[in-house]
């Protein structure tokens, strides 16, 4: 079996998911781009090659059942196993001023259209690639969460966390819960699954209106990418350490 590492990142095609895929095509791993849209799919895997990474393409969708059995399949043929899966694909739903979702005036099939992708997706394709992770020697499970998911955050008056955003955040709460849920299953094996904030990151998730680069957004998704065999497992992670939940 080839010792090179395989990864798949999802919503690999731009933004904070394509630069975990270049950091982790830069230490060597071989790194599947999961992505939906056919065209920006082919442009991301061959800019990554051409910066020197091994990349394959991976048709992605994560609210479809097919596709991510497709998906799986896909990675067996290439590779025979996942060494690291990176949950990065994630939507926020339309925003009012100001990036502002009431929850007096919800959409409900806006909510649920937001669980599907940043929750459910997370669980289909983690379920999914679990037959292919559990031949790694050192499995890595990374969920991108957000701390407008802290719910220790929100809730404090004396933090700024930002606007209401009603439909978003409590999905990166769920999706938290999920994680730690995750891990405790994992408990009795080698399989390290955390949740990492990219912070607040200029891409057009945030109309580019933002502090921190995309590179930056990816430092914390690529370090529990790569943990050591006994690192921590169920936990939440920024740069500047641990999020409370």
């Amino acid at each position: 079996m080839s010792e090179t590492k395989i990864a798949l990142v999802t919503g690999a095609n731009k933004g904070i998911g394509y630069e975990i895929a270049t950091g982790l095509g830069a230490l060597g791993y071989r790194v599947g781009v999961g992505a939906r849209d056919g065209a920006r799919r082919d442009a991301a895997v061959e800019k990554l090659r051409a910066a020197g990474a091994d990349a394959f393409g991976v048709p992605l969708e994560v609210t479809d059942d097919r596709s991510v059995i497709d998906a799986a399949a896909l990675v067996e043929r290439q590779a025979g196993r996942l060494d690291v899966l990176v949950n990065n694909a994630g939507i926020s739903g339309p925003m009012g001023p100001g990036w502002e979702q009431d929850p007096t005036t919800l959409d409900l099939d806006v909510v649920r259209t937001v669980v599907e992708t940043n929750v459910i997706g997370v669980i289909r394709v983690t379920n999914a690639m679990l037959p292919l992770l559990r031949r790694s020697a050192s499995p890595r499970i990374v969920n991108v969460s957000s701390s407008v998911g802290s719910l220790t955050r929100q809730a404090d008056p004396d933090i700024e966390i930002g606007p209401v955003m009603a439909a978003y955040s409590p999905t990166k709460t769920f999706l938290n819960a999920v994680t730690v849920h995750y891990a405790r299953q994992f408990a009795d094996t080698n399989i390290l699954i955390n949740a990492a904030c990219p912070g607040l990151v200029a891409t057009d998730f945030t109309g580019f209106q933002a502090p921190r680069t995309p590179e930056q957004g990816a430092a914390t998704a690529i370090r529990l990418a790569t943990l050591p065999d006994g690192g921590p497992s169920g936990s939440f992670f920024e740069d500047a350490g641990v999020v409370p939940w």
